[in-house]
């Protein structure tokens, strides 16, 4: 990938439904550009599937983030093992044994049959966990607190579920109904925050190196300043968490492709004037699952 691809993969974890003439005027170039360069980023594997889930707001889940060093001999198989649990759809592996999780709870009182299952299934005795305090960056929209989801939006979500990008005449022949009524129905989902269009992203099937950066603020820092970090080290920085059981820290997902692009990034950002301290940690290897959120759409 090229600055260029990482600027697409972002628009297109925001917003996966982006016309073709909309992301062509952000990244000026030519539609047909444009097209070429997602069938690219398509058949290298990068982008798996433009995807469509009820948002998070819209189900009240809670995300949380575990991470720790893995005591066991091998990480084969551990993907296999996490799919199962249900309530987690990622898995990052990092240089030293260390594992990253993402999982999403129906409600706080999942959380310690959770870890207990990641300490056993992923060997890790004694893992960070974390709570997020807010969507990754690339999510725009929230949920307004006086909307509701109806047997129709399921039904569209559904039909976007593995392919959200599919035009709504195509929706609404699959569902039998007018492509008005479903520009309407997609507009207001959309509006309220109850869908969550992205792309299953995977960066290690490229060349390029993914870093999690371990941000520790200084004690005086203001949370926000999350936000800032995002647009300054951007596309480079695609996302960045923070937890609100855990102050002053942040994770943050940066895209190079050099180790010296990487080390002058990691160099930039220690002298912040709100960073004490970086560790960082390269990824090797990415896996996304299917949870109970996506179940929902099946039933």
């Amino acid at each position: 990938m090229d600055k260029t691809d990482a600027i697409l993969c972002q628009l297109l974890l925001a917003n996966s439904r982006l016309p073709y003439r909309e992301l062509a005027d952000k990244l000026n170039l030519s539609v047909t550009a444009v097209h070429k360069r997602i069938q690219s980023l398509v058949e290298a594997g990068v982008i798996r599937k433009f995807t469509a889930k009820i948002s998070l707001g819209a189900l009240n889940a809670v995300h949380i983030v575990i991470f720790g060093t893995s005591k066991l001999a091998s990480l084969q198989g551990l993907d296999a093992k996490l799919a199962w649990h249900g309530s987690i759809y990622w898995l990052a592996l990092g240089g030293g044994n260390i594992v990253y999780i993402g999982a999403y709870l129906k409600g706080i009182s999942e959380l310690e049959s959770l870890v207990n299952y990641v300490k056993d299934a992923a060997g890790i005795p004694e893992p960070t966990v974390g709570v997020t305090s807010f969507t990754p960056v690339y999510i725009l929209s929230q949920k307004d607190s006086g909307t509701v989801l109806y047997n129709l939006d399921y039904e569209i979500i559904r039909s976007l579920k593995d392919a959200s990008r599919k035009s709504t005449a195509q929706i609404a022949e699959e569902l039998r109904v007018s492509a008005k009524t479903v520009r309407r129905r997609l507009s207001r989902l959309i509006a309220q925050g109850l869908i969550e269009l992205s792309i299953e992203w995977y960066p290690d099937a490229s060349n390029d190196i993914i870093t999690i950066f371990h941000i520790h603020l200084k004690p005086e820092a203001d949370k926000n300043e999350v936000n800032t970090y995002f647009r300054k080290y951007s596309p480079n920085m695609f996302f960045c968490w923070g937890f609100s059981n855990i102050p002053n820290f942040l994770l943050a997902f940066v895209w190079t492709s050099t180790m010296k692009e990487l080390q002058s990034i990691r160099r930039t950002l220690e002298q912040e004037e709100t960073v004490q301290s970086i560790t960082s940690n390269v990824l090797f290897a990415g896996h996304i699952f299917e949870t109970w959120r996506d179940n929902i759409l099946e039933k």
